[in-house]
């Protein structure tokens, strides 16, 4: 068997892998299908072929080559006897009114109804074609008024599926903007989900967060505002404190920094005993772009003074921050030096300003300013240096620091 090779005009150039669903282009390039559609949707600029570098508009015909098809496929059943295994013959293509079909049957009971979504979903997962169709369908638009529907009833049938669907075939398109940016009702079925008993609840609150992620991304000014303590309880109690998944501690992270924008949502998550919980997610030790969100989420939220006064409740929180800086990432830096920087300015309590000596922090800011960083870096650590340098007078590091910065 390894001494058969498969011709190479059986390779689609881009994949490398043998073509099932062999088109041409207008350069006479024979590509597989999803390979080449994929290549003129994320080319920047004026798209062109892969292999001749001729322009190739993003609207182009591609040409089925039914005979490359044939002669494929008849190769792979003479060599079968060697030990190749036959080419899977691809599905066709779905049309719009399948689409439409599967999405009237959403409207019958629940085990046709979930039969729907599960067919829905499958077809989402096959390929992009297939995925641009249903959003030509609509397939959004159902997607979001049956878990807004679910919401409504407290039915959990189907979650998952229309969950997992919405997630896969998410376009920003003018429709779903219009339908989500001031939809408050489906941010609150999201919320519930997250609180819902439900069969394979990692998935669906996974993927719950996912959607709400893209859904906050979208919303117009107003409803962030609106937002209650039950949405940030809801995220913090239910997704970082359980660790959900990865993915949804990501999305929740980025939710959350995202609606810290507005001034009164950062007293509502400090509220929620978020600051603890971030702490307490760190300490643990994530992966470095859990920790830079983590750090950018704290950073903000002790910019209030109840943020600050949550964070030196923490008895690990100021260890914490001592020890990723220069560890992580220049931007871990830059959040755990705001964060001191708050805490000397606004809040420095006596026992708070020893417990910057007493764990490192006063050395570590001291390192800053020797270390190979960033200037404006090096200039934030001795400000904060200097705001409590007669309390921190009787460590080694800050003679040194006066020394060298006003020698005699």
């Amino acid at each position: 068997m390894d001494e058969i090779e498969i011709p190479e005009y059986f390779l689609c150039p881009i994949s490398l892998q043998t073509l099932q669903d062999p088109v041409t282009t207008l350069t006479g390039i024979t590509y597989e299908r999803e390979s080449i559609e994929q290549w003129l949707k994320t080319a920047r600029g004026n798209p062109t072929c892969p292999v001749t570098k001729q322009p190739l508009p993003r609207d182009s015909e591609l040409t089925p080559n039914h005979t490359l098809k044939r002669l494929i496929q008849s190769w792979y059943t003479l060599n079968a006897v060697n030990g190749i295994d036959g080419i899977p013959i691809p599905k066709s293509p779905i049309k719009k009114s399948q689409v439409l079909r599967l999405v009237k049957d959403l409207d019958l009971p629940d085990h046709s109804c979930t039969k729907a979504l599960m067919k829905l979903e499958a077809l989402a997962a096959e390929n992009e074609r297939n995925r641009a169709c249903m959003v030509e369908a609509g397939v959004e638009k159902s997607m979001v008024l049956f878990i807004i529907k679910c919401f409504k009833e407290g039915k959990t049938a189907g979650l998952e599926e229309s969950l997992r669907i919405l997630h896969l075939i998410w376009n920003p398109s003018k429709e779903i903007k219009i339908l989500v940016r001031e939809n408050q009702e489906f941010i609150d079925s999201l919320t519930w989900i997250l609180r819902c008993k439900i069969d394979n609840h990692v998935a669906v609150k996974t993927h719950a967060m996912l959607v709400l992620q893209k859904t906050i991304d979208l919303v117009c000014q107003k409803l962030p505002e609106r937002l209650n303590v039950d949405f940030f309880n809801e995220i913090i109690s239910r997704v970082l404190r359980k660790r959900i998944s990865k993915l949804a501690i990501k999305s929740a992270l980025l939710v959350l920094t995202q609606v810290c924008l507005w001034g009164r949502n950062r007293v509502k998550i400090v509220e929620a005993n978020a600051v603890y919980e971030l702490i307490e997610l760190e300490l643990e030790k994530p992966e470095r772009n859990i920790t830079e969100l983590i750090f950018n989420l704290l950073a903000q939220l002790c910019s209030c003074a109840a943020g600050r006064e949550q964070f030196l409740k923490h008895a690990g929180s100021i260890a914490m921050l001592s020890k990723r800086i220069l560890r992580v990432s220049t931007a871990t830096d830059d959040r755990a030096l705001h964060i001191l920087d708050s805490i000397s300015k606004f809040s420095a309590r006596d026992d708070a300003v020893l417990e910057m000596l007493r764990v490192g922090a006063v050395s570590k800011l001291c390192m800053v300013i020797q270390a190979d960083c960033a200037p404006y870096l090096k200039k934030k650590a001795g400000e904060i240096l200097r705001l409590h340098s007669s309390t921190w007078n009787n460590s080694p590091c800050i003679a040194v620091y006066l020394l060298t910065r006003y020698p005699r």
